[in-house]
């Protein structure tokens, strides 16, 4: 999700709720302490360079449980941070600690946004030997032809 399509949702909600991939809701009492640009600049296993960038929000929970923040407040926090930061309309990327900080995507189920789970992965397949994937093929599935042919013909 990026920059602009969080506002479009926020804009249409009385309260936020952040889901994360096992279902459960980050507690309501969360802060946003901080939205942030993080750009990450590497070379992939092929010796490629490349350059990332995604905005950056970490969710945080505390003993603060009559805090809660409205979708006018985070809209406001989002536009301050466009704006000192220079953010462009981004891919955002959220930090939230359960056993260890971990990083999610985010998505919207036209309620909750939902912290989705992120994978690694080889950006450069083709440079550094790792075979194509082949396409699998479940043997039902396969069609079969049936032969109109007479055995006694010699097309079989």
């Amino acid at each position: 999700m990026k920059l602009s399509e969080i506002k479009k949702h926020l804009i249409h909600l009385e309260k936020i709720a952040f889901k994360l991939p096992n279902g459960e809701l980050v507690p309501r009492h969360f802060h946003v302490t901080e939205i942030g640009k993080v750009t990450k600049k590497f070379i992939d296993c092929g010796g490629t360079l490349r350059n990332e960038q995604v905005a950056n929000f970490q969710l945080w929970n505390a003993d603060d449980y009559d805090h809660r923040l409205n979708p006018e407040k985070l809209i406001h926090i989002i536009e301050l941070s466009e704006k000192v930061l220079e953010l462009e309309d981004l891919d955002i990327e959220v930090e939230y600690q359960g056993e260890t900080i971990g990083k999610f995507g985010l998505d919207f189920d036209g309620t909750n946004f939902v912290l989705t789970n992120k994978q690694t992965d080889c950006l450069a397949k083709d440079n550094c030997g790792i075979p194509e994937e082949k396409s699998k093929s479940n043997l039902t599935e396969l069609q079969t032809t049936k032969t109109t042919c007479n055995p006694k013909s010699g097309c079989c």
